[in-house]
């Protein structure tokens, strides 16, 4: 079972961008052993909240079901459909294939990467892709449309500026043959953001960014040897600035322009006209908002079953029928749940992240979870809040994998910080270094 379980996640954070159909049979096959040896062995964690929040949703997405059922049997669909949310607990395989491991967890995190470079070069239009978008296309990788390309080169290089120091530094001293390859990568994760042209992303990558500025300059202030660091830290910060420099001058037309395109939509909206907007990029999402917001007034607790985001595409009569048949969600993920599965939805989503940030905490200020670990859980966060506000990227599966191994890798530690706080806690999977 752990030969299987592990073979399976590194198929599954190796191949679902490269080879999604083989990535996504490894996912299934370490998904259900992950949860079976957690029911098995995991004695402590299968009594820990995430479990309880498993369950929860479950309830939830059934309740909706049962209910809509009874309420409109003609929009609501043959079974409850309870992958919908059960989906988003995948990481709790993930974090007990990890084996409460700081290094497994790098690992991993570490081949997804790598896994969705190569797929950006082989998938799609491949190198001419990239080149058309060097060019000034906006492009996506060959990855389900163009936001969710950008959105994982996002991610990609929150990580790669984080995690800088692990990788190209060996104690005190920056091993050169390890810093090249980090500069190709972090070039590489630049230029997919820039050329993606996804404002979301940019924007949420920025948050991302500042947030992690700014606690990373607190921990190294308070930090006794912090003079040791300083050296190094500068001169990743340096390099840092001055490739994203260089990417700003050289996209500064389409950067431009993408950011201008909708200026008078935005302007508009600020300025609470919004009866009459048009459905450009902008438009469209803010238009579909509002039918969102009609449907969830009607049925705010338990909301419409997991068809809701369709529904509101389908039979908000004011709708541009254009926008209707193109789109069959609402480009944003929290009110997606709340028009499927209502208040309830929505709490059990909100207890997941305050479980989740809680545990991090706790675990990174008892020394389990190392600082870059937690400085890029924090980061992630604020990226991950904000993107999802304009692309319900939790919805499909390029999320779904995004989210799965990020909250395993932290999960996992919080898993090893419980274990060392209570003997009843069965988890000696892996290395714990």
């Amino acid at each position: 079972m752990w030969c299987l379980g592990v073979a399976g996640l590194l198929g599954y954070a190796a191949l679902r961008m490269l080879w999604g159909e083989v990535g996504d049979l490894s996912g299934t096959l370490m998904a259900m052993l992950g949860l079976i040896a957690v029911l098995i062995y995991g004695r402590g964690i299968r009594s820990s909240a995430v479990l309880w929040l498993l369950l929860a949703a479950l309830l939830v997405q059934t309740l909706s079901w049962g209910l809509g059922y009874l309420h409109h049997p003609e929009w609501v669909a043959d079974n409850p459909q309870l992958d919908r949310l059960a989906k988003l607990f995948i990481f709790i395989a993930v974090a007990w294939w990890l084996g409460g491991s700081t290094r497994n967890t790098l690992l991993v995190w570490g081949i997804a990467v790598a896994g969705y470079l190569v797929a950006s070069f082989t998938l799609g239009g491949g190198v001419a892709e990239w080149l058309r978008g060097l060019g000034g296309e906006r492009v996506g990788f060959g990855v389900r449309n163009l936001q969710h390309g950008s959105m994982l080169f996002g991610v990609a290089l929150i990580g790669v500026v984080i995690f800088t120091q692990r990788f190209v530094m060996s104690g005190m001293r920056v091993v050169w043959w390890r810093a090249l390859i980090w500069l190709i990568v972090f070039g590489l994760c630049v230029t997919g953001v820039f050329i993606g042209q996804t404002r979301a992303v940019w924007l949420g990558t920025l948050t991302a960014f500042l947030v992690a500025g700014c606690l990373g300059s607190l921990w190294a202030l308070m930090k006794s040897q912090g003079r040791h660091i300083a050296k190094p830290l500068l001169i990743c910060l340096s390099v840092v600035l001055v490739v994203s420099l260089v990417a700003v001058l050289a996209f500064k037309k389409p950067l431009m322009a993408r950011i201008t395109q909708e200026s008078q939509v935005v302007a508009q909206v600020l300025q609470g006209d919004v009866e009459q907007i048009p459905y450009t990029s902008i438009g469209t999402r803010i238009n579909s908002w509002i039918a969102a917001s009609e449907w969830i007034k009607q049925r705010p607790f338990v909301g419409w079953g997991s068809e809701g985001r369709a529904l509101v595409m389908e039979h908000t009569a004011w709708l541009n029928p254009a926008v209707k048949a193109q789109y069959g969600h609402l480009h944003n993920f929290l009110l997606e749940i709340w028009v499927a599965y209502g208040v309830l939805g929505i709490l059990v989503i909100m207890a997941l992240a305050t479980w989740i940030a809680r545990g991090t905490w706790l675990a990174w200020r008892s020394g389990i979870i190392p600082n870059d670990i937690a400085l890029f859980g924090i980061s992630f966060f604020f990226y991950w809040v904000f993107v999802n506000q304009f692309e319900s990227y939790n919805s499909f599966g390029t999320g779904v994998y995004v989210h799965n191994l990020v909250l395993g890798g932290l999960v996992t530690h919080i898993w090893r910080w419980q274990s060392m706080t209570d003997k009843n806690v069965f988890f000696t999977l892996g290395s714990r270094k």
